[in-house]
């Protein structure tokens, strides 16, 4: 099985890194400017539990027709980069190709598989004018839902900081021998990896998760602890998950916890800073279509009112305009 990782970032590098050290097969990665140059110098690179890992990289290149078309696909850009990315991963994808998003928020595919009036939905706010969906086939794309905590030291250089579970399954759900071949592969090369026939529910109850400590976050520069001892906070944070429960439950993503219970975890973890707090610290864009956009388009499809959700989105998107890390 040929593997190639388009995205050689800190979800990229330590998939990357673990497959071409355990996983017995070639693994290329689609990169450009200071992490391919690292890659071509290094290979894979991974700091994990007080060890260096490190293994070669098959090939790598800004130029996905360089690499050719590979067995397993595995896409681990921001979604807000991979719109004007698709068109360029053409010659990577052939008609047996599995594609697998290793991404947060609401992927392109999510139409594929769910019932009833969402069934085949389409997104603009993730996939404006279906460009996505015409390189990576939603029919040829398995679910994935990472719980991994990585951050890059330098570029090809990732640390890895906690977890190693990625959740796998069917959009259509049930068993199929792609299913177990991606399956095992994940699992030779260290991960825990859980099939889950109803992939959409396991996407749905992270980005549940995310939706409101994310943009927050952004928003205010708070980190997770401060928000949630906020109870004003708290509490608007708590109104806005009863929201996107709602939206959920009218797509088969139901959700067993209530906010409160949810909260109870996140604070466990301290005084984290989001990814997307990071983000905009840094001055890159930020991914609210993905986690907050495409919820609110899939609310307006199925008449569920969101009236927190939009404040959130707006004020979000507000800010993140002024300094230009969302479109205007």
């Amino acid at each position: 099985m040929k593997v190639c990782i388009v995205g050689a970032g800190a979800i990229g590098g330590c998939l990357g890194t673990r497959l071409a050290l355990h996983g017995g097969v070639p693994v290329s990665a689609l990169a450009r400017g200071a992490t391919l140059a690292a890659l071509k110098a290094h290979g894979w690179r991974m700091d994990s539990g007080g060890q260096r890992l490190q293994a070669p990289v098959a090939a790598a290149s800004e130029d996905a027709s360089a690499l050719g078309v590979h067995d397993l696909v595995i896409v681990a850009v921001k979604g807000q980069a991979l719109g004007a990315l698709a068109p360029s991963l053409a010659p990577l994808v052939g008609p047996g190709t599995v594609i697998l998003p290793a991404m947060n928020g609401v992927p392109w595919w999510f139409g594929q598989g769910l019932p009833g009036d969402a069934a085949g939905m389409t997104l603009e706010s993730v996939d404006p004018g279906g460009a996505i969906a015409q390189v990576l086939p939603p029919s040829q794309v398995l679910g994935c839902v990472v719980h991994i905590a990585a951050a890059l030291r330098e570029p090809g250089l990732v640390e890895h900081r906690m977890g190693q579970s990625l959740i796998v399954g069917e959009p259509g759900g049930g068993a199929t021998s792609r299913l177990e071949a991606v399956s095992g592969l994940l699992q030779r090369a260290g991960f825990d990896v859980i099939q889950e026939a109803a992939i959409h529910r396991a996407l749905w109850y992270k980005l549940w998760g995310n939706i409101t400590m994310n943009p927050v976050s952004a928003l205010t520069g708070a980190t997770a602890d401060r928000i949630l001892d906020d109870p004003l906070v708290r509490a608007f944070c708590s109104s806005v998950m009863h929201e996107v429960a709602a939206v959920g439950r009218h797509i088969g993503c139901g959700i067993d916890q209530t906010p409160e219970d949810r909260h109870a975890v996140t604070r466990k973890l301290g005084a984290f800073k989001t990814s997307m707090l990071q983000d905009v610290e840094a001055g890159r864009s930020i991914e609210l279509d993905g986690i907050a956009g495409a919820v609110r388009e899939i609310a307006v499809r199925l008449g569920v009112p969101t009236p927190n959700l939009d404040a959130l989105f707006g004020l979000v998107r507000l800010m993140a305009q002024g300094r230009s890390l969302y479109p205007v």
